[in-house]
């Protein structure tokens, strides 16, 4: 019994009732090569983004501290450009400050995946401008009892015991801003690939200039 094509473009199969669509045979059967094709891109992007990790503590502790330090250094010769106009801009700071700010911006971080939700950019960022300086004039009080705090604000007309001032309130604000902003937030996006080995990134990894970005 040979097989018979109906009205629709089907055809019958011997023996039996059912009506098979050669053109819907082929759609499937280039579907099942795609989605196979697909897998074999997809799968080992995925299984390279699950053994990427995120950074440590310990990690983030350090690149807060190294961006403090910076700000600092940059600050102040800023700052001695403005008032002395020393166009040699000599930044100086304080081996103290690595802990200062890595400290204190790790806990800013804490601070921000917490309050992200319920508050707005604006009332964050005076949050963390306050616990700025309560930071500051806490860190500033212990180490003046050891002759080692290395900044003095008693010169300025709103300081209070020479360990802070409502002087730098608007810098404390705008530096909060980009530490939320582009620091904290990015910093949190990073990751390490555990099974990589050292020198060029790369697989689906290289993609991302080495870091699976996460958000």
């Amino acid at each position: 019994m040979r097989a018979h094509t109906v009205e629709n473009g089907t055809e019958a199969q011997p023996g039996t009732g059912t009506k098979v669509n050669p053109g819907r045979s082929w759609t499937v059967f280039l579907m099942s090569v795609r989605s196979r094709a697909l897998k074999g891109v997809i799968a080992p992007r995925v299984s390279a983004m699950a053994s990427a990790e995120p950074l440590t503590a310990l990690s983030r502790w350090y690149l807060y501290a190294i961006h403090g330090y910076f700000c600092e250094v940059m600050f102040t010769a800023a700052w001695e450009f403005v008032v002395n106009f020393n166009w040699k801009f000599p930044g100086v700071t304080s081996v103290w400050a690595l802990f200062i700010y890595g400290t204190s911006i790790l806990i800013v971080e804490r601070m921000y995946l917490r309050l992200r939700g319920r508050c707005p950019l604006l009332v964050r960022c005076l949050i963390y401008t306050l616990w700025t300086y309560l930071w500051e004039f806490t860190t500033g009080f212990i180490l003046r009892q050891f002759n080692a705090c290395p900044w003095d604000y008693s010169q300025f007309d709103f300081d209070f015991m020479g360990l802070i001032t409502l002087e730098y309130a608007v810098p404390w604000f705008c530096g909060a801003l980009i530490m939320e902003q582009f620091i904290i937030r990015n910093t949190l996006r990073l990751r390490f690939d555990k099974n990589a080995e050292p020198g060029e990134p790369s697989g689906p990894l290289a993609l991302a200039n080495g870091h699976v970005k996460t958000d």
